[in-house]
């Protein structure tokens, strides 16, 4: 594994292009019957960093209108062209998808710690400009679907250094 930014930079420039702050909603839904189960604001933070055991690092902060809120940190190591997560939630990793002519789409895997049975995919598209990115994932549990969440977030600032907001999006 490495810690060396400007390698990922290098190898991961899909992913270079998430850097920074991100707001949106995150919408879940049944498998079973399509409807809603839960939706809730979201500001991921997406930081490549140079110093540090862990070249990628993001913040998602969680804000629901009941006023619950929710804040997970996922640092990643490097290796082999994907960013790979291993802490008390989740292990998985990320990479481009290829082949993707156009650029646009990366592809996660997760298992969640505790739960082998459980899992999920990401997929992430992100526009031409920059400015908006779609996200869709596809749990699983036992080989089978039960829910989908929809993501849909837009770009704040690549100056992830000096963001302060703590309240919640107003998207």
């Amino acid at each position: 594994m490495s810690n060396n930014v400007a390698e990922l930079r290098r190898d991961m420039p899909l992913l270079a292009r998430n850097e920074g702050v991100w707001e949106g909603w995150y919408r879940y839904y049944s498998a079973e019957t399509g409807k809603l189960v839960d939706e809730h604001r979201s500001r991921l933070i997406c930081r490549l960093k140079e110093d540090g055991e862990f070249p990628y690092h993001q913040t998602n902060h969680y804000f629901w209108e009941d006023g619950r809120t929710d804040v997970r940190d996922f640092p990643a190591s490097y290796a082999d062209g994907r960013i790979w997560w291993d802490n008390d939630l989740i292990k998985g990793w990320a990479a481009a998808m290829k082949p993707d002519d156009f650029n646009r789409s990366t592809c996660l895997h997760w298992t969640r710690k505790g739960d082998d049975d459980l899992y999920l995919y990401e997929m992430i598209q992100i526009s031409d400009c920059g400015k908006f990115r779609s996200r869709t994932w596809h749990w699983y549990k036992g080989g089978k679907c039960f829910q989908r969440t929809l993501i849909d977030e837009v770009f704040v600032t690549s100056d992830w250094k000096n963001f302060t907001n703590t309240s919640a999006p107003n998207t």
